[in-house]
């Protein structure tokens, strides 16, 4: 029988997506996921429970602390929790970046904390997005300066997730001049804690991804130490550059995670509602909507994981995986849409999953980066004259 599931699977990837089911249906019911969506409230004891299981780790060396595996195992963990809470798979993505990051061997002494990211006992996130710079990163005003064995950072960054929950943030700053038409060089990351008085945030309220935590964060003479330099001064965005496709690809795992969710309720919802004496999946105007979205999820599904196969092969991915997530997250807004329309009103009630799927499906869109942008890289990677 054709489900929403991927058609093809080693047993050991379908095993790994059943234990984030197992552990979320012991410790995020969806009544429960409705609540923490309803509140904007980060689900702790759940967060924790998925890093006791190890599904934090993936993707980190286990001599380090993580838990080893392969992106293709962290794109399965991020889609089948989107599937339950899509904004908890968005914290679960930010934090796998942080993890990866710290287990790059560039890194330095900043990996010691990698095993408590990876269990979940520390958390962290990334400030890159600022006030009027989101895809430009190049453009952004944040600074830190090195003075006395401390960094100092002054500057905004906004529509930062997790950062709330967060005890570190990874932040993108400016700490050298840029030469000539070379705006990429003189950027750094830097590492800083969030509990200190040169930090505070403020909570940002979307009307998706309510309990994903979008923040602004305030840097006011922030102080990290030297140490806490990640990768090499002045290629900051170098170190980013293969994180962001990774990125990209997890992005594109939410919304395939979101377009199933939306998919099993709604094709049960025709399978059970009655009209005329007959369920309304087999009417025609319901079923073929939905046929055509089990079509287009398995298409996007398969471009995902061949440019996964990609990233694991070590081949370059940056079009490639905009590619995914455009593909993914524009099917997906379609399959929500035509999901929304089955169910009708009870799509919309408060007490349905739906009308989260629905807004939350409108994020993916323009988070991490906008689809409008990806078609500007795709075009320009097929020889098209640069367009900004």
């Amino acid at each position: 029988m054709l489900t929403t599931r991927p058609l093809l699977e080693s047993e050991d990837r379908a095993a790994l997506r059943a234990l984030v089911t197992e552990i979320l249906d012991r410790h995020l019911t969806p009544q429960e996921a409705l609540e923490h969506d309803r509140t904007g409230t980060f689900p702790r004891p759940t967060w924790e429970a998925l890093g006791a299981a190890g599904l934090l780790g993936i993707g980190a060396d286990e001599a380090l602390g993580g838990s080893g595996g392969t992106v293709g195992d962290a794109v399965a963990v991020t889609e089948e929790i989107a599937r339950r809470l899509p904004s908890l798979s968005v914290d679960h993505v930010l934090s796998g970046m942080a993890m990866r990051m710290l287990a790059d061997p560039a890194c330095g002494s900043i990996s010691e904390a990698l095993p408590r990211v990876a269990s979940g006992a520390s958390i962290g996130s990334f400030g890159l997005s600022e006030p009027g710079v989101g895809t430009d990163l190049l453009a952004l005003r944040t600074r830190a300066e090195l003075r006395d064995g401390q960094w100092h950072l002054d500057g905004q960054k906004t529509w930062i997730s997790l950062a709330q929950e967060a005890d570190v943030i990874h932040v993108l700053a400016r700490t050298d001049p840029a030469p000539e038409g070379r705006r990429a060089r003189g950027l750094s990351l830097i590492t800083v804690l969030v509990d200190q008085p040169g930090v505070q945030i403020r909570r940002v309220h979307l009307a998706g991804m309510r309990a994903a935590g979008t923040c602004e964060v305030f840097l006011d003479d922030a102080v990290a130490p030297e140490s806490h330099l990640v990768g090499e001064r002045g290629k900051g965005l170098r170190m980013l550059s293969q994180a962001l496709d990774v990125e990209r690809v997890m992005a594109a795992a939410i919304s395939l995670g979101i377009g199933r969710a939306a998919l099993d309720a709604a094709l049960t919802y025709a399978g059970e509602r009655e009209a005329f004496g007959a369920p309304i999946g087999s009417l025609q105007a319901v079923a073929h909507p939905l046929a055509d979205s089990l079509a287009e999820l398995q298409a996007a599904r398969a471009l995902v994981d061949q440019v996964v196969d990609r990233i694991e092969s070590g081949h370059e991915a940056i079009t490639a995986a905009g590619m995914a997530k455009l593909v993914a997250s524009e099917t997906t807004a379609r399959i929500v849409d035509r999901c929304m329309r089955v169910m009708g009103a009870m799509g919309l009630a408060e007490e349905s999953s739906m009308q989260m799927y629905f807004r939350d499906a409108r994020l993916q869109l323009f988070s991490p980066i906008s689809n409008e942008m990806i078609r500007n890289l795709v075009a320009e990677d097929a020889g098209l004259p640069r367009s900004y």
